[in-house]
Parts: structure tokens; C-alpha cells; sequence
């Protein structure tokens, strides 16, 4: 699919470990000539960890986009009637977000705007990374999978002796599951083997 001139939202929340693995598929998206606006939750804002500090994510995907990320509620409303986004990616999505997410908790711009774009009747991608995916955010994602306009980045275990419970989405396969949300279609198979996950 031809996504030129598409508008999407990407949606970083505070699975810090995942960044260098989605910040890619924002200049992925860019050079297939999509217009990317990203939002961040505070989390992201305002967190230092060991896989980098919290200002230097931020200005690595504003270089890449060449906009400000988008960092309040205020700011991300209007993405719901005056600014309409083709599709919302929230990538990586964590289980504290996707509890909120599931249970209709709008407490972070990433969240408004995929309620936002919901509102309009467009698609939203889901790339989780959850250490409970199997655990108590199971019930989420299930009441996710089968909600209207809303699409799954395929995942898996990521480490099922060490982490059981623990699901990560194969974020490479993000600009196809896009191409795919957008056509009204889940990206297959959605559940893959452990031994692609670092594919």
C-alpha cells in the first residue's frame, strides 16, 4: 500500500527498553512519506534510564520529524475534529497504558489521541511490550483484539523460561501492520514464535 502523504500519530510510552527498536520505524514511516506527529506520556518526558535520557529521546524522533513532540492533553485533543490522523500507532505500548487504554482511562496525550482518532472512526496500532502480557493485562488485551479499529503489531514471548508472562510485539513488522490497519485489515499471523522475536 501507498502510504504517501498519510498523517500518523505514534504514541511512545514508558517501555524504555523498547525505544531503539521503534524510534527506526518513525524514519520508516517518514520515508515511506507519511507526515509522523509523536506524542509521548510523561513517563517518556521526564524519565532517565540506563537506555538513555529521557531529552535525548525526545530530540532524536523531534530531528526525525522535524515537529515537536506533542507532550499534554491539551495539545493532543485537537487530533481528534481539527487535525485527523490516517492512523494512530502506540508503539511501545506498555501494560500500564494498555489497562488504561482497555478501561477507557484518558490520563496521558498518547492516550487522547487514540481516543481521538477511535472518535473518527480510524485505525489504531498496538505494539505492546508488557512483562504481564499473560498475566492480569491479559484480560486487556483480549477486550482490545476484538474492539472495532484497532489493530495488533504481531508479538510474543520474549523470554518464556525467564519472563512467562512477559509479550513484546515484533516491531519490525510496524509499517506493515500499519499499511495493513489502514486498509480495515489485522496484519498475519498475529501470534509468532518466540525464535523471531529479534528478528
Amino acid at each position: 500500500m501507498n502510504l504517501e502523504g498519510k498523517h500518523i500519530g505514534f504514541g511512545i510510552t514508558g517501555s524504555h527498553c523498547t525505544y531503539s527498536q521503534v524510534v527506526p520505524q518513525v524514519e520508516k514511516l517518514i520515508a515511506k512519506g507519511c507526515k509522523v506527529s509523536v506524542f509521548v506520556t510523561y513517563t517518556v518526558k521526564t524519565t532517565d534510564t540506563r537506555f538513555g535520557k529521557a531529552n535525548d529521546w525526545i530530540e532524536k524522533v523531534e530531528e526525525i520529524t522535524g515537529q515537536k513532540v506533542v507532550d499534554s492533553i491539551v495539545d493532543a485533543e485537537p487530533y481528534g475534529p481539527k487535525k485527523p490522523l490516517d492512523c494512530m500507532v502506540i508503539a511501545p505500548l506498555t501494560g500500564n497504558s494498555m489497562s488504561k487504554f482497555a478501561n477507557a482511562q484518558t490520563d496521558s496525550p498518547v492516550l487522547m489521541a487514540a481516543k481521538a482518532t477511535l472518535r473518527n472512526g480510524s485505525p489504531v496500532v498496538l505494539g505492546v511490550s508488557t512483562n504481564d502480557g499473560l498475566g492480569l493485562n491479559l484480560q486487556n488485551i483480549a477486550k482490545l483484539i476484538v474492539t472495532k479499529n484497532i489493530y495488533f503489531i504481531p508479538f510474543g514471548q520474549d523470554d518464556p523460561v525467564n519472563k512467562p508472562n512477559s509479550l513484546v510485539s515484533h516491531m519490525y513488522l510496524l509499517v506493515d501492520t500499519v499499511e495493513n490497519a489502514i486498509k480495515g485489515q489485522q496484519k498475519q499471523p498475529i501470534l509468532l514464535e518466540k525464535t523471531k522475536v529479534n528478528d
